[in-house]
This record gives structure tokens, sequence and C-alpha cells, in this order.
């Protein structure tokens, strides 16, 4: 049988067969992490309406300025059309800036990936509007001089100051928008489409000048103005802040070295850092770092890996040892495996809500594969509950697949928790996070854990993978926001 129940308690059976669950019904507990689940969930609310009326406050600058009195013709209705879509458009590309600012308060709301979800939806709309902004205003203009729309266009370029400057900015839009195409970004290596993407910052300051040179509605002196250079001046300044200021402040502040690599399975180690004020980085078990080691040829190559373990401190002002786990998988991971100790190490985070802050229940259940269970193993270091309100799933082909197994065994023991080993091959031609037998015997994520539905479920490990799991739980009655699973992104 390739499901093992490790006996981490006294109750606990080897047996290799789930247990039955309990006829018995214990007392309800009030949820603990019920009163920090309806705080997120207020700032989640409080966000979707800031991001709207963003886009509302866009729209109102144009109506305050008197901007409907001037339809009274067919070329009135083309330019305020533009006029309003340019307004909306350039909203929501500031929306998308701030969504990728990595602003602390956004991602201990939604999460990173999430943040990076909502920003990737809001291209298409932001570039949609751009375009038509472009293609309205020249045939509301071209109308009202008695021009086509393309020789409008030229005229434009050629004689409104700066325009030429939007033309160059909505070439840069849209290569930024087709590069983010999942089809066309697999082509091509993550350095390539980082590169490419950075030109989005280029797009957007290269489409402000005409803003503030053409037409009134932001002349000197009016409040439109004003307001349109907060919002962009706070954006720029929060990307500056937050992308370049702070991992610069982090790594001085730190001071991270490699201070061992130590192998752990056959092409996965345990890279070993030493610093100072690590203390600041205690209790992120299962959020990410973005990693660079500072070694030639190397330097360049941000790696996204969750802590594998808490810091261990070993003197005063909170030096000491902090760790992640690596797995080989080609490409710039396979030089991790090579670092020299003394190599320095830049970092920014921690990112993320795989962690203690998306509790919203009592218990927990935690399942990875792979190396995706390293930063789970963080996680059962640091997340609070209280002996039996846990449950550890780990899924490998082999046992020696299921990375950091003795160190999950030795907190399990402690902490009081149930530990499954799901070992052997896939199910040929089935959708399943299970091994092959577990399927034939008719099990699921209720035969590991009867009372999934009130816990919390913590998913790391592949993507398809992790999708079969959280269909399996969303199967047995847990509720989406009980679900986390988070991709590690740059």
């Amino acid at each position: 049988m390739n499901t093992q129940l490790l006996p981490t308690t006294p109750a606990a059976s080897s047996s290799g067969r789930p247990e039955r669950p309990s006829l018995s019904t214990p007392r309800p507990v009030r949820d603990r992490f019920a009163g920090q689940h309806k705080q997120r969930m207020l700032r989640t609310d409080l966000l979707t309406v800031i991001a709207w009326a963003s886009v509302a406050a866009a729209v109102a600058l144009w109506l305050a300025d008197g901007g409907a009195s001037t339809i009274t013709s067919p070329a009135g209705l083309f330019t305020a059309g533009g006029i309003v879509a340019g307004l909306a458009g350039m909203d929501l590309v500031l929306l998308m800036l701030l969504l990728a600012a990595r602003i602390p308060f956004i991602d201990r709301t939604i999460g990173h990936d999430r943040a990076l979800e909502f920003h990737g939806k809001l291209g298409k709309p932001s570039l949609y509007l751009l375009l038509a902004h472009g293609v309205l205003i020249a045939i509301g203009y071209g109308m009202a001089e008695g021009l086509d729309p393309v020789t409008e266009s030229v005229n434009l370029w050629m004689q409104v100051p700066d325009m030429w400057l939007a033309f160059v900015s909505m070439a840069l839009f849209i290569a930024v928008v087709v590069t983010s195409l999942v089809a066309v970004r697999r082509r091509f290596p993550y350095e390539f489409w980082y590169v490419v993407h950075l030109l989005t910052y280029a797009a957007v300051a290269t489409s402000i000048p005409h803003q503030f040179s053409v037409g009134g509605l932001f002349a000197a002196g009016t409040w439109q103005r004003w307001y349109w250079l907060a919002i962009c001046i706070s954006t720029g300044t929060a990307l500056v802040y937050f992308r370049i200021l702070e991992p610069v402040l982090a790594t001085l502040r730190h001071q991270l070295t490699v201070a061992k690599v130590e192998s752990v399975a056959p092409g996965v180690v345990n890279i070993v850092m030493r610093g100072r004020q690590l203390d600041q980085l205690a209790g992120t078990g299962g959020r990410f770092f973005i990693w660079r080691f500072l070694a030639p040829g190397m330097w360049w190559h941000p790696h996204p890996f969750s802590l594998s373990a808490e810091p261990v401190f070993t003197g005063p002002d909170g030096q000491g040892t902090m760790r992640i786990t690596v797995r080989n998988l080609g490409d710039g991971s396979a030089g991790l495996l090579r670092l020299r100790k003394g190599t320095k190490v830049a970092l920014e985070g921690p990112y993320g809500l795989l962690s203690t802050a998306a509790r919203t229940k009592n218990k927990v259940v935690m399942i990875g594969a792979g190396i995706g269970i390293t930063p789970l193993r963080a996680l059962l270091e640091t997340t609070p509950f209280g002996p039996g309100e846990a449950s550890v799933l780990l899924r490998g082909h082999t046992e020696q697949e299921l990375y950091l197994s003795r160190e999950i065994l030795e907190l399990c023991q402690e902490r009081g928790v149930r530990l499954f080993h799901l070992t052997g091959p896939r199910s040929q031609g089935r959708s399943t996070w299970l091994p092959e037998d577990a399927v034939r015997n008719g099990y699921s994520l209720t035969s590991y854990v009867p009372d999934i539905k009130d816990a919390d479920v913590y998913v790391c490990g592949p993507a398809t993978w992790a999708a079969n799991v959280r269909a399996d739980a969303a199967k047995a009655g847990v509720r989406e926001d009980q679900i986390h699973h988070e991709r590690f992104n740059w």
C-alpha cells in the first residue's frame, strides 16, 4: 500500500490505511482566526471600491470640466469618446502598476499572485481603451477639419507638441501586451520577457507629456491637473520605493552570504545563508522571497523561493542562519547547486499569503508535492494550532521525493499532527492528485481528513497537481476562501 500514516501521536496507526472518521461529534469551538479573516475581507472590499472609484474619478474629471457640453456634433461625439477612453485607459494602467509594485498592504490583503492575476487581466482592457482613444480622437479631429483619420494622425504627429511621444507610447503598450500572452511568453526565456515588460514604464513615461500639453482639461492651475499629477507621482513613488529602494535596503540590512550548500536528495540541496537582523524575517513561514546570488553569471537571475525553515539565531542583533531548499529544474536553478561559500545574496520580500495571515479556521491541512513540500515545512513550524488540529499529506513518486520528510516527521511528533506519506505512480488517464493505488481504492481527501471542510487547506506543488487537489477540496465542501495556493512569481 502506498499510503502511509506515520505514527506521530500515540493514537496514530501505521496500518497503511486512512483511519475511519470518529462517530463522536466534539463541541464546536469558535474559530480564533475569524476576526482576522473578516478584517482581510474588509480590506479586499476597500481595495475594490478604491479601484472602481479611481476609474469613475477619471471620467468625472472630464465631466466636471464641462466635457459633455462639447458634444454638439458627430465630430464632438467621437472626440469626447476618445477623451473618456483615454482617461479610463490611463487610470487602468496606473492601477496595473500599483498591483505590480509589491505594496505590503495589497500583498497582505489579496496575495502576490492574485495581485499579478488582476494586473494581467487589466492589460487588454487598458490597451483597448488606449487604442480607442487614439482612433476616436483621430476620427473626431479629422471630421472637424475635413480630413480622413490617417491624414489627421500624421498631422497630429508632425504638428502637435509631444504627440509623437503618444504614438511611441502606444507602440510600447502593444509590445508589452503581446509579449504577456501565454502563447508568446512561452517561446522566450524569462529574462527576455522581463526586459520587454520593463517597457511598461517607458510606455507610461512617454504617454504623460501630451496629457498636459494638449487640450485644456489638465491646463495649468486647474484642480484636474493637480489631481492627475498626484496620482501619477504617487504611482511612480510606490514603484521606485517598493521595487527598487526597499530591496536594496533589505539587502544592506541583512548582509546575507552563503554559509553552506548541503545535499538533500539527488538534484536537491539546502542553501544555508548567514546574516543579521534575521529576527525581522522570522514568522514568515510559507511566504516567499526573491533571491539573487551575486556570483558571476548569476546575479541577474531572480529566484522565487520560500524559506524551508525558520531562521536559527546564533548571536546578538538577530544574527543567525536561514535556509531555502532548491531543486535543479534546469536553466538558472542548476547553478545554485554549485554556489560557493561566501557568495553574497540580495533579497526582496517576503511576499504572498501562503502563511498564517490567510487562516480562517482553527484546523489546518497542508498538502505538498515534490519541492512544494518545503514551504509547508516552514509553515508547519510557525502557524498556530492545537494538538489534533492539523494534518499533513506529502505526495511523491517515491519516499526519496518527499523532501525534508524526516524534519517534517519530527515537527509532527512534537506538535501532534497527523502525517500521511502518499507515494506511488500517477493514475494514468485520470485527473487526480492521488497515487494509482489510492485511486483504485476509491480514496479522496475526506478519506484522510474527514473533517476537512472545517479546516484551512494549504496546497503547494506543481500547477496541474495543485489544481486537482483544490478541485477535490471543493468537492469535499471546503469553501474557496479556505483553500490557499499561491504561485511564486516575480
